[in-house]
Order: C-alpha cells, then structure tokens, then sequence
C-alpha cells in the first residue's frame, strides 16, 4: 500500500511538474503579448486524475500497464474537443502518412465520427465503396458484425483498411430506410484522381474535382486549356462538379478558386494562435474570361470543397446549385510528438469572402434542387390502354406507314451527343442553365 502511495505521488509531481514546465513558458508568451492574463493550474482536477489514475492501478479486474492508461487519456482529452481532433500513436500516424500519398488499400470512405458511430463524409470516386452505393450521410454500426460504437475513428478506419481483394460487410442506417442493411465490399488499391473533364455540349464543359491535392490548381488550367481546344474555341460556360468531395489540401482549394477569381480575398482562418491567422487573395486572370460557371454541390462536399463554393458565391462568380454542403468549417494541424506518434488538432475555423463560418452551417446552394434519380420505366411496367389496341379499330389513313411502338429505335430517344448521363438530373440541370444564361448573354 505504501509502495502504490508512494507511486502515487511520484506520478502526481510529474504531472505538476510538467504542468508548471507548461504554465510558465504559457506565461511568458502572455507577458509578452498582454502582460495581464494570469494562468492557474487545475490542482482539484489534477487531484481527481490522479485518485482515478491510482485507484484503476489497484483495483482493476486486470492489470494496466502505465502507457495504455496515459495514452487512454490523451485520447480521450482530444476526442472530447471535436471529431476531428485526436491521438496518434506511431502505427496510426504511419497509417495516416499512408492515406495521403494518393494511393492506398481500402474501400475509398471519407469518414468522421458522429455519435459514436462512424459516419460516411463522401465516397471516392471509382472505388468500392462508390460502386456499391455507399452515400453521404450513411452511418457505419457494424463491421463485420463488430459493433462501431465504442471504437475510435481510427481503430475503425484500421478494420476497413485490409488486403486487397478481401471482403467487409457493413452495416448501415441510412434515412429514409426502416431497418439496417448490409453491404458487402471488397478491398482494392485506392488511387485518388483529383480530376477528370470533357465536353457536355458545344460550348459547354465540365470539370470534376473528387479531392483537393497540392497540384489540383494547374490541373484545373490544363483541363481548361484542353477543353478550349476541343470545343474550338473559348467556352460559353462550366459545369465544376463538386460533389462528394470531402476536401484535402487548402493550398489546392485557394488555387482552383483564384484561376477563376480577378481579384479579392478567397478565405480567411482565425484562431488562438498566430500561425493560425491566415488570408489568402486571388491573383489577376480568369481562366474563363467571365464565362458563367455553375459548381455543383451536395451534403458529401466538404472543408476545401466548400471554401471553392463559399469564394465563387460571395464574389458573384459562381451560380451554386444543389444541397447544403456538409459544413466542415475547421483547420486541423498534425503535430508529431517525440514518441514517433502524432496529436492531431483543431486550430482555427474557415471564413468566406464575406465573413460567413462555414463551421457545421455549410453553404447554401444559390438553386435548390432535390435529390432525385432519373429512370426510364422498365419493359414489364404498366401499359395504358390506347387506340390502336383496340380490335377493329379505324386505320390511321395516311399513305405513310406511322412506326408502331414495336418499331421505334432506341436512338430516338432524347440522347445527349456529349455522352453525358441523362439519369444525373443535377448535371442536366447545371447544363440547361448555363445553356439558358449563353442565351441572355
């Protein structure tokens, strides 16, 4: 007893010691900035820590090792401030390392963590996860058959995350679905393409943007370039498809904005600390020369994807169309600590042009459009009755032969020349308006 008493207090020492290590380098920066604020240390809070600390030590069904506890607590002091902020230890922070070089094993998910449960961000394009359905907003409870709740987001991202070509099943509650449902995936080798373009119409381009990268503003010029040469001549309008994007590197959402922007600031950070005080301005030139743009957005489009969308609407630049975007307005910084590990924190929140907080608000699309899928009935769906299948009914008395129904080609059907999907109702929508401004102009 005297020897956990004696531990005890050894670990209460360290942990003031450090504390007031802490509170006077705290002070000293104060001092020399304000001169006024004085720092107190938490000694009840500290008291209470370490009773539980010695307590958990003692009377524990099983033994607990020194680190595990400490660790447990550093996480749970990060996860209590926000769903971004967290501890890495070393294999997690290679894991993170990992997932942003582009290419990784997985089932392409953009996740966060929301009421214990892993909560889907935005699928990656051409990934496993994009093929099989998975949608913004879907809640993950089980993998495979493991519940989530309980779990970090890393630890669950960990599970996801396995040998390609290996299944997962996932467990999902999704809106406006009664009951939970599985889906079954297979793991593949992840690779990012931030962007992809073509021809819609004569006239009319199209560029999407699935994740913002450091080199994603000189794709966007090259993408534009290419597709003045294929069009002819210089575009009448741009379709930039935003959705389920769930963001990436600020550096490429500041460029993609200011290759359409002449002039004025794009977004802005505020936070506690200095370096977290930053504002960023376009640069002369406008890749489309004030041709209209429509960016397409929805619940999946995140933090990078939403400063575009926030810069382009406050300067009038953009027509926003689509839903509410999914309102991640935070700056997280990865800090490597001297144990090879990693603390992952919030440090600042993003402001548009105009002074708005995108933080869990979002952009509101300037035209609202609802989710709807566009699909041509099926062979074997009800036929009304018509005329001509009538027994004895009168001919048409035109020398003509009319095609009966029998007869007519699927080609004469409304088919877009470009290829584009008719069945994606906001991508039609986004096409005809530009088609609509081209006319006023």
């Amino acid at each position: 007893m005297l020897k956990q008493k004696n531990i005890f207090i050894l670990f209460l020492g360290c942990c003031l010691g450090v504390l007031i290590s802490t509170a006077g380098s705290v002070l000293a920066d104060k001092d020399a900035e304000q001169n006024e604020q004085v720092v107190s240390l938490p000694f009840e809070e500290l008291r209470t820590f370490t009773e539980i600390f010695g307590r958990i030590k003692q009377d524990y069904v099983e033994p607990v090792s020194d680190k595990d506890l400490l660790e447990n607590a550093i996480r749970g002091m990060l996860v209590g401030l926000d769903p971004h902020s967290s501890y890495l230890d070393t294999e997690e922070y290679k894991e993170l390392k990992v997932g942003t070089t582009g290419r990784f094993g997985g089932l392409g998910i953009q996740v966060t963590m929301e009421d214990g449960f892993v909560k889907v961000i935005s699928p990656i394009d051409d990934t496993p996860a994009q093929r099989a359905g998975i949608q913004p907003g879907d809640l993950i409870i089980k993998l495979d058959d493991q519940p989530v709740k309980g779990m970090t987001l890393n630890n669950a991202v960990k599970i996801m995350r396995g040998e390609v070509g290996s299944e997962i099943v996932l467990t999902i509650v999704r809106e406006g679905e009664e009951a939970p449902f599985d889906v079954t995936l297979v793991r593949d080798i992840i690779k990012v393409k931030s962007l992809r373009s073509r021809i819609l119409d004569d006239g009319f381009g199209y560029i999407r943007i699935s994740s913002f990268q450091s080199p994603t503003g000189d794709a966007v010029k090259d993408a534009v370039d290419e597709l003045n040469k294929e069009n002819g001549g210089p575009l009448k309008g741009l379709v930039l498809d935003l959705r389920n994007n769930p963001g990436g590197v600020l550096d490429g959402a500041v460029s993609v904005s200011d290759a359409f922007l002449n002039s004025g600031k794009i977004v802005y950070t505020e936070g506690r600390i200095k370096d977290s005080q930053m504002e960023f301005n376009a640069t002369p030139g406008d890749l489309l020369d004030g041709a209209p743009i429509v960016v397409l957005i929805n619940a999946g489009s995140a933090s990078a994807s939403e400063i575009v969308a926030g810069a382009l609407q406050d300067h009038k630049r953009a027509i926003i169309m689509g839903t509410k975007s999914f309102g991640k307005g935070s700056v997280q910084t990865i800090m490597p600590t001297g144990n090879g590990g990693a603390v992952k924190i919030t440090t600042a929140r993003y402001f548009t042009p105009a002074g708005r907080s995108i933080q869990a608000t979002g952009i509101e699309p300037d035209i609202e459009l609802e989710r709807l899928k566009l699909e041509s009935l099926e062979a074997s769906s009800f036929k009304p009755i018509k005329e001509a299948d009538l027994s004895g009914h009168l001919t048409n008395g035109n020398s003509k032969k009319a095609k009966t129904p029998e007869q007519t080609n699927e080609n004469d059907q409304e088919e877009d020349p470009k290829g584009v999907d008719m069945r994606d109702y906001p991508l039609k929508e986004a096409l005809n308006l530009l088609k609509g401004i081209a006319i006023l102009r």
